[in-house]
């Protein structure tokens, strides 16, 4: 049982949240009162509680963080974080602790990097994986994480099936999979977009442009380089039409 001693209101309302959404058996006290029977380890807000049980400082903007890393003690799995990343229009990413998945998120690919980065923050000998499909979203994002350690796998057959009522948890589950299997340490994926590849995003573009206009192929090969998002480019492409009527 996880005991949370703290005075402090914020952080007590955060560890507390997160605890009952992972239905973790815990309990409070002050920080000077005698640890109840059953305690396993302690989380405080720095509060000086005297016990040879681990103890978690917890941080008020952070108490996920100081949740997991409990967890990770008391499974006895060294705490190391491991994210796995499915690649594509909206990328599955799933965060292992061990071999419990402690967190997970669906985002557009331009957000992914960053959702991951924040992840990686503080955690113990972290390691990224992601999938070897849709190589253009997949290098965009490995391309976004300059400093973490980074593995490219091969995602055959990580996609489960899906039974009823499961449809849109695909990419997710897949994203822990990926994390689970050793891939090729990896430093970035320079990715030279195909002429099928350059028609397709300039058929999204079309498809969601206000206008209905196409972009450019160079500003499509940017997109699939990773260089620009579809959104940007679209952008771009009406500032350069605006331009052009102005002259």
């Amino acid at each position: 049982m996880i005991v949370v001693a703290t005075d402090d209101f914020e952080v007590y309302h955060g560890v507390v949240g997160e605890l009952r959404e992972r239905g973790v058996a815990f309990t409070t006290v002050e920080p000077d009162a005698d640890l109840p029977e059953g305690a396993e380890a302690v989380i405080t807000a720095g509060e000086g509680v005297e016990t040879d049980l681990p103890v978690v400082v917890a941080d008020a903007d952070a108490p996920r963080k100081a949740v997991e890393e409990t967890l990770a003690l008391l499974r006895g799995d060294g705490g190391r974080t491991v994210i796995g990343v499915d690649p594509g229009e909206n990328p599955g990413i799933a965060v292992l602790s061990g071999e419990t998945v402690v967190a997970a998120f669906q985002v557009p690919t331009e957000r992914a990097a960053d959702v991951v980065k924040g992840e990686l923050e503080g955690a113990h000998d972290p390691l990224v994986r992601v999938g070897d499909g849709a190589r253009m979203q997949g290098a965009r994002i490995i391309d976004g994480l300059e400093d973490a350690r980074v593995e490219l796998v091969d995602e055959t057959g990580t996609t489960p099936y899906l039974g009823t009522g499961a449809r849109g948890m695909g990419d997710v589950l897949a994203a822990v999979n990926i994390a689970r299997i050793e891939g090729e340490v990896v430093e970035n994926r320079t990715i030279e977009p195909t002429e099928g590849e350059i028609q397709i995003i300039k058929s999204r573009s079309r498809e969601q442009s206000d206008d209905n206009r196409e972009i450019g192929t160079e500003l499509a090969r940017r997109v699939g380089r990773g260089e620009l998002s579809l959104a940007e480019a679209i952008a771009e492409h009406a500032a350069e039409l605006e331009n052009r009527e102005e002259d």
